[in-house]
C-alpha cells in the first residue's frame, strides 16, 4: 500500500487528511515519528495548508498528538484508546443494525455477501488491506440502509483509531475478524430477523473490545 501519493487538486483539505490517516493506520508512518507539514506537503504534491487542516482533524480523531511550539507526531497504540474506540464504535453498529434489518432489500444482502466473500479470500491470501476494504464495505450496507448520518459520521471518526490494531494482530497472523460471524449476520439480516442480527453484531464487536487487550 502506498497512501502517501500526490492527490488532485480537489477537495484538497479532505484528499490530504484521507491520505495521511490511511497512511497511519497502515503504519507507514509509524507510531510516535514526528510529522511536518511542509515533508507531508511536498510528498502529497500540496501547499501546507490543507496538510495543516488535517493535522488539526487527525488530532481531533486521536490518531495525531502535538505539542505546541515542540512537534506533532502519531499516537502511540494504546490498549484502552482501542478498547473505548470499540465500544462506542460497537454500539452504533448495533443501533444501525436494529434501523436497517426491515429496510434491508434483497440486494443489500446480496451486496453483503459479496464482501464477505472478498473478505474471506483475502483473509486466506493475507492481504490486510483487501480484507479491511471488504469488511468495511459489508457493515457500511447497514450503516448506508439506516440512514442515520450520525452514525455514520462518529463510525468513520473512530474506526481508524481500531484499524491499526487490526492491520498489527492480521500481521501476527490473526484475522481479526470471522468471515463465519459475518455469514451469521447475513443470514439474520436475509431473514429479517432483527434481533438475532444485533446480537451477532455486538458479538463481532466484543471480539474487538477483547482484541485490545490481548498481550
Amino acid at each position: 500500500m502506498n497512501a502517501l501519493r500526490p492527490v488532485s487538486r480537489t477537495l484538497l483539505r479532505d484528499r490530504a487528511h484521507a491520505a495521511i490517516r490511511d497512511a497511519i493506520v497502515a503504519g507507514e508512518i509509524e507510531p510516535g515519528a514526528v510529522v511536518r507539514d511542509a515533508d507531508l506537503a511536498e510528498r502529497l504534491g500540496l501547499s501546507r495548508a490543507p496538510v495543516r487542516e488535517a493535522f488539526s482533524r487527525l488530532i481531533d480523531e486521536g490518531l495525531l498528538e502535538r505539542k505546541p511550539q515542540s512537534y506533532t507526531r502519531v499516537t502511540p497504540l494504546v490498549a484502552a484508546d482501542v478498547r473505548d474506540a470499540a465500544a462506542v464504535v460497537g454500539a452504533l453498529h448495533e443501533l444501525v443494525t436494529r434501523v436497517a434489518v426491515p429496510r434491508l432489500r434483497k440486494a443489500d444482502t446480496d451486496a453483503m455477501r459479496a464482501a464477505n466473500d472478498r473478505f474471506a479470500a483475502a483473509v486466506h491470501a493475507g492481504d490486510v488491506d483487501a480484507a479491511l476494504l471488504a469488511d468495511d464495505a459489508l457493515h457500511d450496507v447497514l450503516v448506508r440502509v439506516s440512514g442515520n448520518r450520525a452514525a455514520a459520521a462518529t463510525v468513520a471518526r473512530y474506526t481508524p483509531l481500531i484499524r491499526r490494531l487490526e492491520r498489527q494482530r492480521f500481521g501476527e497472523g490473526s484475522a481479526c475478524r470471522s468471515a463465519g460471524l459475518h455469514d451469521r449476520l447475513i443470514d439474520a439480516c436475509a431473514s429479517s430477523d432483527t434481533d438475532g442480527a444485533v446480537r451477532i453484531t455486538a458479538e463481532i464487536w466484543r471480539g474487538l473490545e477483547q482484541l485490545a487487550d490481548t498481550p
